[in-house]
């Protein structure tokens, strides 16, 4: 693994008891959902390759925890293969607060596009919220179904398994969005990433940059078993509704 050296405004303090406990119940939930999961995989896995060409996976470096760096793993729900300078246009202008924020509304409350070569970045289904930066044409028809009901995300057990994730906690953002990080910013850092998380619940793909790091930090200086049971319920609960899911 290789260390990102970053400048933490807060360290926060060490909570060992509960990280033992939360750990242990990451562990529980995981292994007792493993017989589920694994056949729902196994479908998944045989639906993408069917579907169309290249690996089931989709496996990128993330930052964790303290800087470190791992690999996610994902279900592939695009194209192989597909040019992704788009996305990190986007993605570098999120994290700045390029979009996303109440200066790149509109004045019907719409948030504006960003244009490339390739075509506009942004969009806005009239109620100001944001969609990430994905063309439907560049999902596979599994792909589409596997967003929608964000079974996309399973593999990521395995990265809780192996201690890199837990279920509760900040996403994990790629090395060159970390890079564009403010100071404040990188105190998400301070907690292993999780697969959801207090910003997914409260306000999935609807909000800025800024305010996802707000409840990250909001999560982590509240942060308790109770609460992380808690976010999962709603997430089950979002999920189901298909609230917030692209």
């Amino acid at each position: 693994m290789e260390l990102v050296i970053i400048n933490q405004p807060r360290v926060f303090p060490c909570q060992r008891g509960y990280e033992i406990a939360k750990r242990m119940i990451d562990l529980a939930i995981c292994l007792l959902a493993l017989p589920v999961v694994l056949p729902l995989m196994a479908i998944c896995a045989f639906l993408i390759r069917m579907d169309s060409p290249g690996p089931v996976l989709f496996v990128q470096e993330r930052v964790g925890r303290g800087g470190w760096r791992f690999q996610l793993y994902k279900f592939r729900t695009m194209h192989y293969n597909l040019d992704d300078s788009s996305h990190r246009t986007f993605m570098k202008a999120f994290v700045n607060g390029q979009v996303g924020g109440k200066g790149d509304r509109g004045k019907n409350g719409t948030f504006r596009s960003i244009k490339t070569s390739t075509g506009p970045l942004l969009g806005s289904n009239g109620n100001g919220r944001i969609y990430k930066p994905v063309h439907i044409s560049q999902l596979t028809r599994v792909g589409r179904i596997l967003r929608k009901t964000s079974v996309d995300e399973l593999p990521q057990i395995l990265n809780v398994l192996k201690g890199e994730m837990s279920l509760v906690g900040p996403r994990p953002n790629v090395p060159w969005e970390v890079e564009e990080y403010r100071g404040w910013h990188h105190e998400r850092l301070e907690v292993l990433p999780g697969i959801t998380g207090l910003a997914q619940v409260r306000g999935r793909s609807g909000i800025s940059f800024d305010s996802i790091v707000k409840y990250d930090i909001e999560y982590i200086e509240n942060r308790s078993l109770m609460l992380d049971l808690k976010i999962l319920s709603w997430t089950v609960a979002a999920v189901l509704c298909e609230r917030g899911a692209s």
